[in-house]
């Protein structure tokens, strides 16, 4: 029987970091290995080079953008407002809002409906977010709770949040997780390695951080705990991400510290090449205080590489039973267990291993297996 499921995918042609990431991979797995089902991407008009080459690339699937004036000038309002009555004329039988929100009215429409919840970050570290943002964010997320059919979880971390922090009954509540591009599951060569990171100046040995530069992922304490690393580890760090006051604190810290020659940062490395910084990396090092799932550690466990994240949230989850973990506030910690696997050459391997057998359960066929399974369940829901 084949499905005809609508998206909310203005994050897949507008938004080109993590929720971006994951509708992109989401729906092109989908279209992979369920190619029977009709797909149907509802969006405000596409304005970025990247949305439309996207789109050109999985042509098959059905973009559909305000076709009224108004519509297009106030596209926003469009998918707030006015995107539920619409809905019905494209006979759905699914329609699923892949981050947080569901169209208002969705519930009236009599089309099944089901919204991804990737974290509850606004709620559990207030401090990182405007009050504005945390008022419209919390209203958003309790009305898709409350009108979905099902909500999706990307790990048990949100599941628990979302019925500790919002009362959502944990009956409706299933776990998805996420998967990554295909692009880092598969070894480049070593002529691929080694010309794709000179394009960025970067040689040797070295240590990898991906991810926005900001409080939250903790990179500084990554950067001090490098500092005190011994003399003779010979390697060097690499960031790669973008940032503002909290970059510039780092850059600060590193300048002070005399580490210029030993520790780049990269704010412009294309997700095209960063499957080379991973494979070439000797270890990759997220200390994040939270997460809602950490997707750069996936990434590097489908490139073989040992991983060094934090005790708690979604982490275990994604690192498995052979990444290290630290308390992320510990400089001597993460200090000490960088030290431990650069020097381990036995316990390096087997996380390298175990790591790539256990990060097969986040392959995008199982994870598009896993997401279908939800979408028939709903259509079995009376």
């Amino acid at each position: 029987m084949s499905m005809r499921i609508g998206y909310d995918a203005k994050r897949a042609f507008h938004n080109f970091r993590g929720l971006g990431n994951y509708s992109r991979d989401l729906l092109a797995g989908l279209k992979q290995y369920y190619s029977r089902h009709d797909y149907l991407l509802f969006t405000p008009p596409l304005k970025d080079d990247r949305a439309h080459r996207w789109a050109e690339e999985y042509s098959s699937l059905e973009v559909v953008t305000p076709d009224s004036y108004m519509g297009q000038k106030f596209s926003t309002a469009w998918r707030s407002l006015f995107l539920s009555g619409e809905l019905k004329k494209y006979n759905l039988d699914i329609f699923h809002g892949l981050s947080h929100e569901l169209p208002p009215g969705i519930e009236k429409t009599g089309i099944k409906s089901v919204v991804t919840v990737h974290d509850l970050i606004f709620m559990r570290y207030p401090k990182f977010f405007p009050w504005v943002d945390r008022k419209v964010y919390l209203r958003k997320v309790k009305y898709a709770c409350d009108a979905a059919d099902l909500v999706i979880a990307i790990c048990n971390q949100t599941k628990n949040d979302l019925i500790n922090f919002l009362g959502v009954d944990e009956k409706k509540i299933r776990v998805v997780y996420q998967t990554c591009n295909p692009r880092f599951y598969s070894p480049l060569s070593e002529e691929k390695l080694s010309s794709t990171l000179s394009k960025y100046g970067i040689s040797g040995k070295f240590i990898l951080n991906v991810g926005a530069i900001e409080p939250r992922k903790n990179a500084l304490n990554l950067v001090k705990a490098f500092a005190s690393l011994k003399k003779e580890s010979n390697r060097n760090l690499v960031l790669i991400g973008n940032g503002g006051d909290y970059k510039v604190e780092i850059e600060n810290y590193i300048q002070g510290k005399d580490l210029g020659d030993r520790v780049t940062i990269l704010s412009d490395v294309t997700h095209k090449d960063l499957p080379a910084f991973y494979q070439a990396a000797e270890l990759f090092c997220y200390p994040s205080h939270f997460e809602g799932f950490g997707i750069p550690i996936i990434e590097a466990l489908f490139s073989k590489t040992p991983v060094i994240t934090s005790k708690g949230s979604c982490f275990p989850e994604a690192g498995g039973p052979d990444s290290i973990y630290i308390q992320s506030e510990s400089v001597s910690e993460l200090t000490q267990a960088i030290e431990d696997v650069l020097t381990n050459d036995e316990l390096k391997y087997k996380m390298i291993e175990n790591g790539r057998n256990f990060v097969e359960k986040f392959h995008r066929s199982k994870t598009s297996e896993n997401l279908i399974n939800i979408y028939e369940e709903l259509l079995r829901m009376k």
